[in-house]
């Protein structure tokens, strides 16, 4: 028993390993677009829809892999949950934006950088007609960690592109706020204690969203496989890309 436990640990893993070299994925809008969600590293990731480009959490040489933004096409939209430097770079963001640009963040992130939109966590808001954001809270609240990410300091996001639900957590632990969304379709849900979450705490959360996919990220060294395994028979299809 102990060698096919090991075995299926063993294969899991090889299979992880695998899944983390596929870059991008590819989502239809209920009106038939293409969305391709691009994985970039850590907390960062790049979204195409119909012709706009979206960054999430750009960083360039503030987390390994160090990433040139210079090689990537200009934004349209930018999304910064927080001011870690593992979340927010304004020379990552300098090299994609124009003036035509619009930077979301939370107001920690506009006091260091005028160039972006403060935004709150209740606040909704239209990007166009067909691409909306609504922030949501994210935080910690276990004893020990609240410090890493007070309450309604930082932002998530729910970026609904066409219908399509993108539920964008941020650096939080399991809290009660997740069981107020709904019809999620796509979730980053990260998980690294003491930061963020811990295994058991992201597999809660996300049988309390019942994501049709979920992107496990900013998970670094966590042994994210487990994730899969105690996550089978949910229905939830966990997709491993390489968030270290």
């Amino acid at each position: 028993m102990r060698k096919s436990f090991i075995g299926i640990l063993t294969a899991l893993a090889i299979a992880t390993s695998c899944n983390a070299a596929q870059k991008t994925d590819e989502f239809t809008t209920k009106n038939g677009k293409t969305v391709k969600i691009t994985c970039i590293k850590h907390a960062s990731f790049e979204i195409n829809y119909d012709g706009v480009e979206i960054q999430v959490d750009p960083v360039g040489m503030g987390a390994k892999p160090e990433t040139d933004y210079g090689q990537f096409p200009k934004a349209n939209l930018i999304l910064v949950t927080h001011e870690h430097r593992d979340h927010f770079e304004r020379e990552a963001i300098a090299l994609i934006r124009t003036p035509a640009t619009t930077v979301y963040s939370n107001q920690a992130v506009y006091n260091l950088f005028r160039n972006s939109i403060p935004l709150a966590n209740g606040d909704s808001i239209a990007y166009r007609d067909d691409i909306t954001i609504k922030v949501v809270p994210a935080y910690n609240y276990t004893e020990g960690r609240t410090q890493f990410h007070p309450k309604g300091r930082d932002n998530g996001y729910i970026l609904s592109l066409d219908g399509l639900r993108i539920y964008i957590a941020g650096d939080t632990e399991d809290i009660p706020e997740m069981a107020e969304l709904k019809d999620i379709d796509i979730a980053f849900l990260p998980c690294n204690q003491p930061y963020t979450m811990t295994i058991d705490q992201m597999v809660k959360a996300a049988k309390t969203i019942c994501p049709k996919v979920l992107f496990p990220y900013h998970y670094s060294e966590t042994p994210i496989f487990q994730a899969v395994m105690k996550l089978g028979g949910s229905g939830i299809d966990v997709r491993i890309r390489d968030y270290k």
